[in-house]
């Protein structure tokens, strides 16, 4: 279990002249503690299963601390960021021997504690930059100080951390179903119909969910917390909430939502700091969220017509307020009746939503006479059928999943039918650009060849060797690594969300490298790369991006590989 000592947090922690316990897994003792604000808000202690919240000035490092008495114990410590992404790293150092194992409990003279007590930083286990919700894990943790050390380098931010040495019976984190996708079930000019699969912690475990939808549009957000902090008034510095508080600061009814009882009320952790910054309980009209208890469809209302929408969905552990996120999509309204084709401009790239089973059709017209027409598609999740038809004709009728592109015999005066047809599997996105002039457009130019090559023979304990094919046009590729289980196959890459996201989604932690190259010689347009600073037999997932001119990336086919475990 987690236990940290008085006599030791008299001397690591700043927690004033009066020594405070740490926090025990007794639930009654636990309850007790808790209740007492002040107590379970100003220790700098970690407790053992349960998620604490708190807050990082920027610039201003901030550290928790816990102790694991016994070797081989079990660990898991998950960290939220909210608002902002965040620099952590947990290290451990020994205990001295009489700080650990079976002790009286009674406090020592504090100059016998400070001999025993070691300056040393301790050993790094573990370290991020970043604003997902990232987690260390380990089976057989050993004895020792542990210590987690949090920074914000961009604002004032909100967080929150859970610890725990019994990770297999917590799981107070909901779990996600085998398919963690939203689907788009319905799509017309005001509403859009949602459905999901259970989380196998309601169907399966019995504990009570709820689910919580958040619409805005902008983007899609990695965590509820992360939500929390966006209603706030930007910058705006947080307290930490109180522990069973309610997050629903709006009334939906403009929105298509039905009231919330609690809907006006003022949010109880906004509150002016005590360094002078003011905060605002003034909801950001573009963001909303709903929980609507333990059901797996709902219809947004009250959307605008031909807008797109961002949609994620949390399920949430009513027992514990600790919440899981699914694979957030996103939709664009039916237009108006009056506008059944969309109309591609030259040269710019449209995102495109299709429902499931559903169509859309799409009409380029060019403005001046051409020889060619280039149509690039790049399909997000599922393949799409595609269709192109010149003045009546059919040019083409293909299925397109991943990168396309289709040049045609152009015409003067010719008008362009497209039609797109989603797959049957769910609902479709995808980005398509039409352009008369190949030379600028967005979409970078990819080899036939989209695979990324491991050398087995160049593989070490701690390196990979990889090859790639270019193009005869120079290009800007960037290449990303990710540690990944033993177990990871072709079914968990389904739950990785759309290929259509770039460089921009992924840790910067990620990032191996970024390096133009092209050759004239199309059989030569090869490059090779080493990436080092691996781990000895682990996995490791390979993403390479090829960013056009225009800002669009694309990604190449990802690779699985591995490090030799013993050199």
């Amino acid at each position: 279990m987690l236990l940290l000592h008085c006599p030791l947090l008299l001397l690591l922690l700043p927690l004033g002249s009066r020594p405070q316990k740490f926090p025990t897994r007794d639930e009654e003792l636990f309850q007790m503690q808790i209740r007492d604000k002040a107590f379970f808000h100003d220790t700098s202690v970690i407790p053992d299963g349960a998620e604490i919240s708190s807050y990082l000035f920027r610039d201003t490092p901030k550290r928790y601390f816990f102790v694991v008495e016994e070797d081989n114990t079990p660990l898991a410590v998950t960290v939220t960021p909210c608002d902002a992404p965040l620099e952590w790293k947990l290290s451990v150092q020994e205990l001295p021997e009489e700080a650990s194992g079976e002790g009286s409990g009674d406090p020592e003279p504090l100059e016998q504690q400070k001999q025993q007590i070691t300056s040393e930083e301790g050993t790094e286990l573990f370290s991020y930059k970043g604003n997902d919700v990232e987690y260390f894990v380990s089976s057989s943790s050993p004895s020792g100080l542990y210590q987690l050390d949090l920074l914000s380098t961009e604002k004032d931010t909100h967080f929150k951390v859970y610890a725990t040495t019994t990770p297999e019976s917590d799981q107070p984190y909901p779990e996600l179903p085998y398919d963690p996708r939203i689907d788009v079930t319905s799509l017309g000019r005001t509403t859009v119909t949602l459905a999901w699969k259970p989380s196998p912690t309601a169907s399966l475990l019995k504990q009570p969910i709820q689910y919580c939808i958040v619409i805005n549009k902008e983007h899609n957000f990695k965590s509820l917390c992360a939500v929390e902090a966006k209603l706030s008034s930007d910058d705006a510095f947080m307290m930490a909430p109180k522990p069973g508080l309610d997050f629903s600061p709006f009334d939906f009814a403009h929105f298509g939502f039905p009231a919330d009882n609690n809907s006006g009320k003022e949010r109880g952790f906004l509150k002016p700091s005590k360094f002078g910054r003011q905060t605002s309980s003034k909801p950001r009209v573009d963001l909303h969220k709903v929980c609507i208890g333990n059901k797996n469809i709902f219809t947004v209302s009250d959307l605008k017509p031909d807008t797109q929408y961002y949609f994620d969905m949390f399920a949430v552990n009513t027992n514990t307020n600790m919440s899981t996120a699914y694979v957030g999509t996103f939709a664009r309204t039916k237009e108006e009746a009056k506008q059944k084709t969309v109309e591609l401009k030259d040269g710019k790239v449209t995102d495109v939503f299709i429902k499931r089973k559903g169509a859309k059709f799409l009409r380029f017209a060019p403005v001046s006479s051409h020889q060619k027409v280039t149509f690039s598609v790049h399909s997000c999740l599922d393949a799409v059928q595609i269709q192109v038809r010149r003045d009546g004709k059919l040019l083409l009728s293909q299925s397109v999943e991943g990168v396309r592109q289709f040049q045609l015999r152009g015409k003067a005066k010719a008008k362009y039918l497209v039609r797109l047809k989603g797959s049957k599997k769910g609902a479709s996105m995808l980005k398509i650009l039409a352009t008369t002039r190949p030379n600028k457009q967005s979409f970078p130019s990819l080899p036939e060849d989209t695979r990324i090559k491991a050398f087995d023979k160049l593989r070490t304990c701690s390196s990979v060797t990889v090859a790639w094919l270019g193009t005869q046009e120079r290009n800007k590729f960037c290449i990303y690594k990710r540690e990944v289980d033993d177990n990871y196959n072709e079914e968990q890459k389904k739950r990785e969300q759309n290929q259509c996201l770039g460089p921009d989604t992924r840790k910067k932690s990620d990032k191996v490298l970024c390096k133009y190259f092209h050759s004239q010689n199309i059989q030569k347009a090869v490059t090779t790369e080493t990436i080092r600073g691996l781990q000895p037999g682990k996995s490791y997932l390979l993403d390479v991006y090829v960013i056009g001119h225009g800002g669009h990336s694309v990604k190449y086919q990802s690779k699985l590989v591995k490090t030799r475990k013993f050199c």
